[in-house]
């Protein structure tokens, strides 16, 4: 891999199919934008609803890279532990807010309980730090 694409990983490029859209990249974008209204999910289940369980920091460099352009309701994506990942003053507090505003609640320390306002993507299905969740609130 050239050291553009490692900077860049979600673009092609060096080849005739310079600036095109990697299909992970595609994939990401598109689960990102299945998230709903008032509901969250991880970096990881991203990752893995995408095809690669493996690349929750790509899924961040994603969204970094082409959220704003594309128009992805980046907000919805937090950490694993549910909670916001980025720090206030750098965006953190804006995630907070636009959350907030669709009816997540979060706590003072950047906290979502998933078992409440997680996503559970195509599958459906509830996962090991969400039933942690609903034994906390219990």
């Amino acid at each position: 891999m050239k050291k553009t694409e490692a900077a860049h990983p979600g673009i092609l490029r060096g080849n005739p199919r310079a600036g095109r859209i990697r299909p992970f990249t595609e994939r990401v974008q598109s689960v990102i934008r299945a998230i709903p209204r008032g509901k969250v999910a991880s970096y990881g289940q991203v990752a893995a609803l995408a095809g690669d369980a493996r690349q929750a920091r790509q899924v961040a460099w994603i969204l970094h890279s082409t959220s704003e352009g594309e128009g992805l309701p980046w907000h919805r994506v937090i950490g694993a532990r549910g909670r916001i990942s980025l720090p206030r003053g750098r965006g953190g507090s804006e995630q907070a807010r636009r959350l907030r505003r669709e009816g997540v609640r979060v706590g003072a320390n950047g906290t979502i309980a998933l078992a409440v306002f997680g996503w559970r993507g195509r599958s459906g299905r509830t996962t090991a730090l969400e039933k942690m969740d609903l034994n906390r609130l219990a």
